[in-house]
């Protein structure tokens, strides 16, 4: 008897036209991500092309049970890592049968804010560091840790190697390659200071495309834990006391500020963020206030602050970008489980369009 992996290994080019493809979207908590597969006639490659779907919005928390359908619009194509061949995975957002977007349809209002015509005309670039923890399953407590108790205090883990350092690296790896294959514009990873934590950066990108590999990228993440027996936790601080929390950090960039003189676009475009500092924390994340302490490489959440090459600042400014008087910023207030759909707009919305 065929073994499971062979199956799941099977080639359908040889044997069909046709395609599997996984419809993915945002459940009701905002952060769990939901999926399921259909088949189609054969390959496609524009999301204009696919059709409509819907599921049981009642089950998500995303609609009453008396109306619970919710319509799935298709938004972007990548390849599917896991059933490889022209199979594809689907990044959709959700509509009332109406056509309404449902409240927690945070791509529409992003969408809106990245065809305005100012927005569009700046082409604004993005960046974005994951980081996330790798939990053992059942016990809730991270990868590499005894259980029960603590490992050595951080310091060599950041970037570390070694098996008394580094754990999960087979998962981090297995997830690199595969956002490569899926078409995720993946720029990087790397081991974090808390041992069991991890990063991976995005872009890169430019407007909601942001948001929608940003999203891809997660989704392909908890898939390859789900494989491994392990839980991965976007939780901000997933463990209390002397050890980093999780984030965000969202690098951008205008073409006003990439180009020369653009330095002085930047400090406007702080300026701006300080005077929204409250509305944006706002919507940078739940639970940010126990990863925003002042400590750990962070700022206070109270009060904003910004300067060239400090980590402990809301907003960094490198170094490079100072000496060449143009360039991007680093926007380090986003928690670790916040909507890239929502932070990356709300940037581009307060820089680009808000006018004080």
């Amino acid at each position: 008897m065929a073994l499971l992996t062979d199956l799941l290994n099977l080639d359908l080019t040889d044997s069909t036209e046709k395609i599997i493809a996984e419809y993915i979207w945002i459940g009701g908590s905002g952060m769990d991500l939901r999926s399921k597969a259909r088949t189609l006639p054969g390959p496609v490659t524009d999301p204009s092309k696919l059709p409509k779907w819907n599921y049981d919005g009642s089950s998500t928390g995303q609609a009453p049970g008396e109306d619970s359908e919710v319509i799935l619009y298709p938004q972007a194509i990548f390849k599917d890592p896991f059933r490889k061949g022209n199979n594809i995975l689907v990044m959709c957002d959700c509509y009332t049968p109406a056509g309404e977007p449902i409240p927690t349809n945070k791509r529409f209002n992003a969408a809106k804010i990245f065809s305005n015509p100012d927005v569009a005309a700046e082409e604004p670039w993005y960046g974005i560091e994951q980081e996330y923890t790798l939990l053992q399953k059942d016990i809730n407590w991270p990868l590499g840790w005894p259980v029960g108790g603590f490992p050595g205090p951080q310091g060599p883990y950041y970037c570390g190697i070694g098996a008394d350092k580094s754990f999960g690296r087979d998962i981090v790896d297995s997830h690199y390659k595969a956002c490569l294959f899926a078409g995720v514009n993946i720029s990087g990873i790397n081991g974090e200071v808390m041992p069991g934590q991890w990063e991976f950066q995005v872009g890169p990108t430019v407007g909601i495309a942001a948001g929608d590999q940003v999203w891809v990228a997660r989704y392909i993440l908890e898939r390859i834990t789900e494989i491994a027996g392990v839980v991965v936790t976007f939780d901000p601080k997933p463990i209390p006391g002397d050890w980093n929390g999780a984030g965000a950090h969202t690098n951008y960039s205008t073409e006003s500020m990439r180009k020369d003189g653009g330095f002085k676009v930047i400090v406007e475009a702080v300026e701006k963020l300080k005077l929204k500092h409250k509305e944006h924390i706002a919507a940078y994340g739940e639970g940010n206030e126990r990863r925003l302490t002042g400590k750990h490489e962070t700022a206070d959440i109270n009060t904003f602050s910004w300067g060239v090459a400090n980590r402990g600042a809301s907003v960094r400014v490198g170094r490079e970008t100072e000496q060449n008087g143009k360039g991007y910023f680093e926007d380090r207030r986003p928690a670790s489980n916040m909507d890239p759909y929502v932070v990356t707009s709300m940037i581009a919305e307060t820089t680009i369009m808000w006018k004080p």
